[in-house]
């Protein structure tokens, strides 16, 4: 029997397809985090090789800095500092509930001091992984801090707006790199010709 059916091939040998990068076309997987396209340009203007990785709240706008990349940086700016405000003021209420209940001036202090220690650690981590990425085990680890310490991951995205979307630089440069590695592959497929076919 054929399968043009319509019906899935449970061996997954027919009709299967690779990864979608962020235009729909089917490409693999780079390095790097990239997405790189395969084949000759298609009918939407896609061209092969690496693909920019989108960056959350700005997508691919970080590439050539278009599509509201400073209206963007600006948002995440204002938005990042009225959160962290947002975030005192509520911390500011628990603090003045602990006070109304007494709990004494030890508990008070281990509660202030504990955040403070949160936030610091927060901040570094969420600052340090705009320029290198974190190992993901150790991220499962740091959940419950980088929770506990939310004012300082969002105070390191206020201060790192000001000068460019965060995360920018890390997938610049790994953009940049897999460019190069795939300019590097295709210089050497295009300059070693096929060997003619030996006459009998």
């Amino acid at each position: 029997m054929s399968e043009e059916s319509g019906t899935q091939d449970p061996t997954g040998t027919s009709g299967t397809s690779g990864p979608t990068g962020p235009s729909g076309a089917a490409g693999t997987t780079g390095p790097l985090g990239t997405t790189e396209a395969s084949g000759a340009p298609g009918p939407t203007g896609t061209t092969p090789g690496p693909r920019p990785e989108p960056l959350r709240f700005f997508g691919t706008t970080w590439l050539a800095h278009d599509g509201g990349y400073g209206a963007r940086r600006a948002g995440v700016a204002v938005g990042s500092l009225l959160a962290a405000a947002a975030g005192c003021f509520v911390l500011r209420f628990a603090y003045e509930g602990l006070t109304i209940a007494d709990v004494g001036t030890f508990v008070n202090l281990l509660v202030v001091v504990m955040f403070a220690i949160c936030s610091a650690l927060a901040f570094r981590r969420t600052w340090e992984g705009f320029t290198r990425r974190h190992d993901p085990a150790s991220q499962a680890s740091m959940r419950g801090l980088m929770t506990i310490g939310f004012i300082g991951s969002l105070l390191a995205y206020f201060f790192r707006s000001l000068t460019e979307a965060p995360g920018e630089k890390l997938h610049r440069e790994e953009y940049e790199t897999a460019r190069e590695q795939y300019e590097k592959r295709t210089a050497r497929r295009t300059g070693n010709p096929s060997k003619k076919k030996r006459k009998r």
